[in-house]
């Protein structure tokens, strides 16, 4: 496993921007697949985004076009630009990692073994 801390959450108008990103602890980030979870009050969590060890992406319909994720292996980071958002998606969003083969194309289904304790994102209408 390895030890997640997610920042860059906050409030922002809708339409606007924001930029999460996901610190790893450990020396085999590399070795991780990536991915944005989020969940609301009295809803499961929900797939945002997920990036593979090869920077292979997989995007919910929903923030396709929207959102990037991306990831600086060299900075044990990855990162969630969501833009142009909408006050339904104020949700906490969570970054997780799964081990994978180099190469696995299931990198963005569970179960992933880590995961961080969240940050609040909320969309002002």
């Amino acid at each position: 496993q390895v030890l997640l801390v997610e920042s860059g959450g906050g409030l922002v108008q809708a339409g606007g921007s924001l930029r999460l990103s996901c610190a790893a602890s450990g020396r085999t980030f590399s070795m991780y697949a990536m991915a944005w979870f989020r969940q609301t009050a009295g809803n499961e969590r929900e797939l945002v985004a997920a990036i593979s060890r090869t920077g292979m992406t997989k995007y919910a319909d929903s923030v396709k076009g929207r959102f990037t994720i991306s990831r600086d292996n060299a900075k044990n980071t990855a990162y969630l630009q969501m833009n142009s958002l909408k006050p339904e998606e104020t949700a906490v969003y969570y970054c997780a990692a799964k081990a994978t083969t180099v190469n696995s194309l299931s990198y963005y289904q569970g179960p992933f073994d880590s995961w961080g304790r969240g940050t609040q994102v909320t969309v002002s209408s």
